[in-house]
């Protein structure tokens, strides 16, 4: 029987407005100026302890996992594992055995795609994604239905950037094998409805996938809760290390899927006559892990979880809601994405400046954005155009970061003339 999972109880002591000085990256400037930072939805930045945690591990415990009877592979195993746990903990995992350890994102959804859909997919199935979808949630479907001959379906969006949940519920009983959707939007900021989609996909017998890449950084997420089959994030959103990311799985749903990959770690007998596979989660992480990315993921969510995501959550939507008052103001400025229920970013345009153009005189003033189109062509095809530019926020964000960013764009349009 698995052990209970440990879990990290929140600090209402913690002053979130000071959690900024945790973050070594934000005391530098940036020609000339303080760096604001707003544009943690492509990669948020790392605080103190899980720099130090990464670097504990380098000079004192690198050694191989699971593998070794000497000292350094017992410590460098017991952090590793002690990552998993507390991971677990934070989405509220049934057991730790639900925990697969991947590269990100990417490799989560391309593990169920794989894994669990392939093997019993056949032409005529079809797979439901919304038009929201990021790159990652969208090329490995394609991927798939070019090996299966299954069909892919989109939900289609309306102006605010909201699903046409119409459409969805139509779509749903016809014939779907997988619903894989996003939790929140990454070009957007949309926030979907999972746990209504959910349940209507538990009505026709659909399995869930959510990618949580943009949910998970930002609100509370508890995967129980949610009752979805498969959850998906990485940790380079969420104050973690790049190159390492979760799924979260069912189960009973591992036990049934072939490995993702061969190799070593994910075996417990190999003979040429065949092989014997590992017991969960193992069975899917084959060969040398990202140990320090794992340890350094540990460290991001036992940051957050010392902070309580209820809190973070608050305070990012009471930024989210200044900055779209104080962009609204900025004479020429488009918002793209107005949904009811957002998170954390805005995406924009600002009279005909090109976005990349936008970019780089707001970065000469101290200020770093996204442009482009985030990853989400098809979200830039429904809106007509070919890119935005994308402020994204984060605990360590202020109202004076808002400030900085409206006066930065206000210098553009003295720049172009507009």
């Amino acid at each position: 029987m698995s052990k209970p999972l440990q879990t990290v109880k929140s600090d209402p002591h913690v002053d979130l407005s000071a959690c900024r000085t945790d973050f070594p990256v934000l005391a530098q400037e940036i020609n000339g100026e303080p760096l604001v930072y707003l544009d943690s939805a492509a990669s948020a930045q790392q605080p103190e302890s899980v720099i130090d945690a990464v670097a504990e591990y380098h000079r004192h415990n690198h050694a191989n996992v699971h593998r070794g009877v000497h000292t350094l592979s017992h410590r460098a195993t017991e952090a590793y594992e002690a990552a998993r746990d507390a991971i677990a903990g934070f989405i509220n995992a049934r057991s730790r055995r639900e925990v697969v350890f991947t590269s990100g994102t990417t490799e989560s959804i391309n593990l169920v795609a794989q894994s669990f859909c392939r093997p019993g997919l056949k032409r005529g199935d079809r797979i439901l994604l919304s038009q929201l979808e990021h790159h990652s949630n969208i090329v490995p479907w394609q991927l798939l239905c070019e090996q299966t001959g299954a069909e892919l379906l989109v939900v289609p969006i309306d102006e605010r950037g909201e699903l046409d949940l119409v459409t969805f519920n139509r779509q749903i009983e016809s014939g779907v094998k997988i619903l894989a959707i996003a939790h929140v939007s990454n070009a957007l900021g949309t926030v979907l409805p999972a746990q209504e989609l959910i349940r209507r996909a538990q009505q026709h017998g659909v399995p869930v996938l959510l990618d949580g890449a943009q949910a998970v950084p930002h609100m509370p997420v508890d995967v129980q809760a949610l009752d979805c089959d498969f959850y998906a994030f990485s940790g380079h959103k969420m104050c973690g290390p790049t190159g390492i990311g979760i799924l979260y799985a069912r189960e009973q749903h591992l036990e049934r899927m072939p490995p993702y990959q061969g190799g070593g770690d994910m075996i417990l007998e190999v003979r040429f006559e065949g092989t014997t596979y590992n017991d969960l989660p193992y069975k899917f992480e084959a060969g040398t892990p990202n140990i320090s990315g794992a340890i350094g993921l540990g460290a991001a969510v036992r940051y957050l979880t010392g902070i309580g995501m209820e809190r973070i959550a608050a305070h990012e939507s009471e930024l989210l809601r200044y900055m779209t008052e104080r962009l609204s103001e900025v004479p020429g400025i488009r918002l793209i994405g107005t949904a009811r229920q957002k998170a954390s970013l805005q995406s924009f345009l600002l009279d005909d400046i090109h976005p990349h153009d936008l970019g780089t005189i707001v970065d000469h003033q101290g200020v770093a954005i996204r442009t482009g189109h985030h990853c989400a062509m098809p979200v830039m095809d429904f809106f007509g155009v070919p890119g935005t530019a994308r402020a994204s926020l984060a605990l360590y964000n202020n109202r004076d970061d808002v400030d900085r960013l409206v006066a930065s764009l206000t210098k553009a349009k003295e720049i172009f003339g507009r």
